[in-house]
């Protein structure tokens, strides 16, 4: 049996971004020196590219961990540091990604709809490289004799789904004949035999009918319930969705349990209508097979009658014998031709890296305070954690530029707001501090940072202020700001 992998799940990390350098110019003959420590490398992205030459996800099936290339650390003589080379995984056509919840391991939001060769987009982005000592010189600071550590990288499980790129889809009841179609209709070989689920996992097949070409997919066969778990087929009811054109195959005889093809279409259709609204309202063809069989002239009309009510073209066919499949075929060709034309203006690639890189910097500009236990406040954000990871503890002078950064960001601002008072404990990630009350702050403040601070008396996440600060895009501290404090 051929292997299907239509989703997996996998952990990404990018490259770490590696520490900047403090170090000064010492040189015969130079009557002054100064600092000129470079910056660390930043580290690899991981992006997910669709490519138009895979089928399936088998790569994904036995590795699931990925990380890129870490950046080298910056050195003197304002060297910096090589950034890590960023890892492309590449996937097929039709993949979507979606963020991972790390503990429940549930879907959380989509991240992108990758349906275009080449299309890609960033899932784990590399750390930022630490600063070099030559970025914090000030006119009262001439000579820092600190650098900014590498950002390490965020590490985090994301699930890949595959949605089969096909223009029309064969659905219906197992041993209808859909396998016997596609096998008519295209070169596709699928396993054909006269008992049920002998299809287990999609068949693609390239359809040449005059001057039309389209894709043809036969789907598993549905059965009642299968909307909701039943059955084999409804694991491959997403890959309808993806699809322009449903064929709606019916079995004219019954098949051995001699079931009544009118309601067979009905408890199809209902399944299509209970997984997803948009299925119910696609163009269909409904098509009744194995018309060779004698004595089925009643059966037929009734169906056509039933289809052309709802307002589906209706053809009677004979997979095996191959009557009616010309007709079929150039009918299909027409209908998706002219649903592609309609949907062309919807069909230009999405820019996923620009959009996703966008809502990731606005979400990192965010951070939220909220009372852990009497005394204790916690400050979580992914801008605020990482400069906390990014200071060299052992160093005197990047504590002090840590708090000043923290002043600007509103921080301590926020912390007063949501019960802090001096004496108690602030913790951001692994580190602890004792909070001395915010200071005066009369300089610029960081821009778009959005401020949550939870109710002290309620020790739940819950938020009763949400606020931004405004920033007049300077994005840095003036002289007498700086000889102030």
């Amino acid at each position: 049996m051929s292997q299907f992998t239509d989703i997996c799940r996998i952990n990404v990390k990018g490259g770490d971004g590696g520490a900047g350098c403090m170090s000064f110019r010492r040189e015969a003959f130079v009557p002054k020196g100064g600092p000129d420590g470079g910056d660390g490398g930043r580290g690899g992205d991981v992006w997910i590219q669709a490519s138009a030459q895979l089928s399936s996800l088998i790569d994904y099936r036995y590795k699931h961990h990925f990380r890129a290339e870490r950046g080298t650390h910056g050195r003197g003589g304002r060297k910096d540091g090589k950034a890590g080379e960023d890892l492309v995984l590449k996937v097929p056509m039709g993949t979507v990604v979606r963020e991972l919840d790390p503990e429940s391991q549930e879907p959380l939001f989509e991240i992108a709809d990758l349906t275009h060769d080449g299309e890609r987009v960033i899932v784990a982005p590399g750390g930022a490289g630490g600063l070099g000592n030559t970025h914090f010189v000030t006119s009262v600071r001439r000579a820092p004799a600190f650098a900014q550590l590498g950002e390490p990288a965020e590490e985090h499980w994301i699930e890949l789904e595959m949605k089969l790129m096909a223009d029309a889809a064969l659905v219906g009841l197992p041993s209808v004949g859909k396998s016997s179609l596609i096998a008519r209709m295209s070169a596709a070989r699928p396993k054909i035999a006269d008992y049920p689920f002998t299809t287990l996992v999609p068949n693609l097949g390239m359809v040449r009918a005059g001057e039309y070409s389209y894709v043809v997919a036969d789907v598993p066969g549905l059965i009642e319930g299968a909307s909701e778990g039943r059955g084999l087929g409804h694991q491959f009811l997403r890959h309808i969705e993806r699809t322009a054109l449903i064929m709606h195959v019916v079995d004219i005889t019954g098949g051995f349990e001699g079931r009544d093809p009118v309601e067979d279409y009905r408890v199809i259709n209902e399944e299509l209508r209970a997984y997803a609204q948009d299925l119910a309202d696609r163009p269909q063809i409904v098509v009744a097979n194995k018309c060779d069989v004698s004595g089925m002239e009643e059966r037929v009309a009734e169906l056509k009658r039933a289809a052309l009510d709802d307002g589906h073209a209706f053809f009677a066919v004979s997979a095996v014998t191959g009557a009616g499949m010309k007709t079929l075929m150039l009918e299909c060709g027409k209908l998706v031709a002219e649903l592609r034309a309609e949907l062309a203006h919807d069909d230009a690639p999405v820019v996923y890296d620009e959009r996703w890189e966008r809502r990731r910097q606005a979400r990192e500009k965010r951070f939220r305070v909220f009372q852990e236990e009497p005394g204790a406040f916690r400050v979580e954000g992914t801008q605020v954690e990482r400069l906390v990871v990014q200071t060299d503890w052992e160093n005197e002078e990047a504590i002090v530029y840590l708090q000043r950064r923290f002043a600007r960001m509103g921080v301590d601002a926020a912390l007063e707001k949501a019960g802090c008072r001096a004496g108690d404990e602030v913790r951001i990630t692994g580190r602890a501090f004792t909070f001395e009350g915010a200071d005066e702050f009369d300089g610029p403040v960081d821009e778009d940072i959005g401020v949550a601070a939870a109710d002290i008396d309620d020790s739940s996440d819950s938020c009763i202020d949400d606020s931004v600060v405004e920033d007049n895009g300077t994005g840095a501290h003036s002289d007498e700001d700086e000889s102030r404090r």
